[in-house]
């Protein structure tokens, strides 16, 4: 009879809204408990708390202090629930949405804590969809472009208005008495850990996907560009590296320090516990969906959906969000690419275009019962055909001034039938994805999906396999974010000698897999060669009308 005391990890998923702790068994994986607390202040996109300061237009920002607030809630009440004793809680890992960025002082505390900058939206947090840094992202470009800067390959020939140097240069071009009196800028989940910890820890991961800090092949060094490409960007920031970031990096995996004996008291832990350096929160779903080696997609789909999977070899892929040894997986090339908008698009035709329904007729589940109403459809049979840029594009265009386009409405268009579109929008998009890793030598042979909506929509999964003609599987567990930190976790505190290891034991997916239908897939063919024209004409021309609009909203706003 085995008598050793049971073991577990705790897993911190920090998402868009909510925090989640998920106190996870290290013999099989199983969630033993869990709780979610939402962020107080949400998403700020209008104006700042507090204040009539108002936002420019596309801004997400957060209030840092929410993040403290909901840990300190959830992880007390996980460990009360469940009555496990915070000695067995070996190990903490930490994920969070990237790029979601912050200035701070030399201490850690947040710009927009002190009082002088309080109503600067540069002091906030900028969350991983704030998109006002568009014009900041285009100079990026121009400019690396123009140099050959190897940061504009790795990252698919285009660096985003989501990453970490488009948001740095409008906070320098907008307020830079700010940027001056900041002494740091980093991603938040890097920031949780140093609040853990008491130790300002980088991670690799988030460096060299959304920091321009590339390993070329040849010298064995990570580098960030050169200090003259950052003064053609703007004089101040020059010396960034030197002045306000860090060149040092940790592994995935790796012990970043211990729980601080003030946050072992407000979360009911122990002294000492080992916190992992943080990781992306997209990217700790791979190893929890039993991904530990290369031809394996994972789609992580929520709001928005990545795409990751890992190679033995560096290719240049248009629109990839980067390519990073060791940066999804040690020992591998990790690829990202995405959606900017998926469940987000969905969430916004059923909050603000979807008329009333009796109650009676969708039992109160508004996203069931289109479901249901699209899947009694034939493939083609609405006549329409959407763009699924309703939050603009990160792959393959990387551009967030693209926006949604349905072509075929009529007086007779019903929503379920929009609703059908919108799913197949995003479908058609996963398929470009696939098919720009796949012209480049990437393989992929194998799709595995994990989220909300791969586990509880299975219309939504039924129409991915029929446009891809591939066969999807599904993770078991429907957090595999927290999982994937928890693993994480452990093996920081040395209970897993690697994260195959880990993923072997805690990992799972489900019997069944969605299987293309080959007469759908057929005129899905014929379909997606109409969504690639559409994609091409608004997506890829300087004067495309999206961009036109974009401007002249951003233009009027102003005004």
């Amino acid at each position: 009879m085995n008598t050793t005391p049971q073991k577990y990890a705790l897993g911190l998923d920090f998402g868009t809204l909510s925090v989640r702790a998920s106190l996870v068994s290290l013999e099989n994986g199983s969630e033993i408990g869990a709780a979610v607390s939402q962020y107080s202040h949400g998403v700020i996109e209008r104006s700042l708390p507090d204040s009539k300061i108002n936002l420019k237009t596309d801004s997400a920002l957060q209030h840092p202090l929410d993040y403290l607030n909901s840990l300190r809630e959830v992880v007390p009440k996980v460990m009360n629930e469940t009555g496990v004793e915070k000695e067995r809680v070996i190990g903490i890992g930490v994920d969070f949405t990237s790029c979601t960025m912050m200035p701070t002082s030399a201490d850690g505390t947040p710009s927009c804590c002190n009082e002088k900058f309080k109503n600067d939206p540069n002091a906030w947090v900028k969350l991983w969809k704030h998109h006002a840094a568009q014009p900041e992202a285009d100079t990026i470009n121009s400019i690396g472009t123009a140099r050959e800067e190897k940061f504009i390959e790795i990252y698919g020939g285009k660096y985003s208005s989501e990453w970490f140097f488009s948001k740095l240069l409008e906070t320098v071009n907008d307020s830079p008495d700010l940027y001056d009196a900041a002494d740091t800028f980093l991603e938040a989940g890097d920031w949780i850990v140093w609040q853990l910890t008491g130790k300002d820890v980088r991670s690799i991961s988030a460096a060299g996907f959304k920091s321009m800090v590339v390993y070329p092949e040849g010298d064995g060094n990570w580098t960030y560009p050169s200090s003259d490409f950052f003064k053609a960007l703007n004089p101040r920031i020059e010396n960034v590296v030197k002045e306000k970031l860090t060149d040092s990096f940790s592994p995935l995996g790796s012990k970043a320090g211990e729980l601080t004996k003030q946050m072992a008291s407000d979360l009911g832990l122990a002294e000492g516990t080992p916190v992992a350096v943080a990781n992306i929160d997209a990217h700790v779903a791979v190893p929890a969906c039993k991904v530990s080696s290369p031809g394996k997609l994972v789609m992580i789909m929520g709001t928005s959906t990545c795409h990751l999977l890992v190679a033995n070899q560096r290719h240049m892929v248009e629109g990839m969000c980067g390519v990073v040894e060791d940066g999804v997986l040690p020992g591998f090339w990790g690829y990202e690419a995405g959606q900017s908008g998926v469940g987000d698009s969905f969430a916004w035709f059923v909050e603000n275009a979807l008329p009333e329904i009796d109650d009676a007729e969708c039992e109160g589940d508004s996203f069931g019962y289109l479901s249901r109403k699209a899947s009694e459809l034939k493939v083609g049979q609405s006549g329409l055909l959407a763009l699924d840029w309703w939050n603009g594009n990160r792959s393959v265009l990387m551009d967030s001034d693209l926006s949604g386009l349905i072509v075929g409405l009529s007086m007779t268009t019903q929503p379920h039938e929009i609703f059908r579109a919108l799913v197949e929008s995003t479908a058609f998009g996963t398929r470009r994805i696939i098919e720009a890793f796949t012209s480049q030598g990437v393989a992929i042979d194998e799709i595995i999906a994990c989220g909300g909506l791969a586990k509880k929509n299975p219309f939504l999964m039924q129409v991915y396999a029929d446009v891809t003609g591939r066969p999807i599987k599904i993770a078991s567990s429907e957090q595999t974010c927290a999982l994937g930190s928890a693993m994480y976790g452990a093996l920081a505190a040395g209970h897993f000698g690697s994260i195959e290891e880990a993923a072997n034991k805690m990992a799972h997916l489900d019997a069944d897999a969605f299987t293309p239908i080959q007469k759908n897939h057929e005129i899905y063919e014929t379909l997606y060669q109409e969504y690639l024209k559409l994609h091409d004409f608004f997506g890829r021309h300087q004067e495309s009308p999206m961009k036109f609009l974009k401007n002249l909203r951003r233009k009027m706003s102003h005004n």
